[in-house]
């Protein structure tokens, strides 16, 4: 592949791309973005990986999946880097999302800034409770369950965040594909099918605290 400096933000088939790593350049760019307010210009593959208890050769190896960018003698340029992986990201651009589902999590979602601080911008909510539509929340309106498939189109969202009840989350992701929406992040504790076309993120809380109860558990076990 080329790994020419000046064109890092190549495309790669998706197989050749471990989804690890790509959480994994979510990391370095929080990390090089705490450098970046700290005032520090450069770093290394060591520094880089170290709050994460990663190798060297692994952060360079995650990195080189996408181009070269350190410098001899002087490591990684960090507003340097910081631009290439929002380039890999995608995140160099400003994302509309939505959010579907107003409960206690939908709420707390629309009060939440670190997306906006990375990009993404919710500019509208819905619910299907007509308590809760024709209102705002922190800045973000919210409407009827009924408005979904013209704002998506009118808008031209391509990000949805759903956080509904299970048994409600296939229908509402099937409104939102027919909308033409790309990508999906399901917060709803089930397995939804989606056309192979449409991104989905799953994230369930309950399971990332029984990974994290088996970490604990295993730890103690094995000092």
């Amino acid at each position: 592949m080329n790994t020419n400096r000046d064109n890092p933000n190549q495309e790669f088939p998706e197989s050749q791309v471990p989804q690890a790593v790509i959480s994994r350049l979510s990391l370095y760019l929080r990390e090089l973005q705490r450098l970046v307010r700290e005032g520090q210009e450069t770093t290394s593959s060591t520094q880089l990986g170290s709050l994460f208890g990663f190798t060297d050769a692994r952060v360079r190896k995650d990195l080189a999946y996408f181009g070269q960018f350190g410098y001899p003698g002087i490591g990684y340029r960090v507003e340097e880097l910081i631009t290439a992986i929002k380039g890999i990201l995608g995140t160099d651009q400003s994302w509309e999302v939505i959010i579907v589902g107003i409960g206690n999590l939908g709420r707390a979602l629309l009060g939440y800034k670190g997306f906006e601080n990375q990009g993404f911008r919710i500019v509208g909510a819905f619910d299907s409770d007509p308590a809760k539509t024709d209102t705002q929340i922190d800045g973000v309106p919210v409407y009827a369950i009924e408005h979904l498939a013209d704002f998506v189109t009118s808008r031209k969202i391509r990000l949805a965040i759903i956080a509904v009840p299970a048994m409600a989350a296939q229908k509402v992701v099937d409104q939102l594909v027919e909308a033409g929406i790309d990508g999906v992040v399901n917060f709803a504790p089930v397995t939804i099918s989606l056309p192979k076309s449409i991104q989905l993120i799953g994230v369930d809380l309950a399971i990332e605290l029984e990974q994290l109860s088996f970490a604990v558990v295993n730890q103690r076990e094995n000092p």
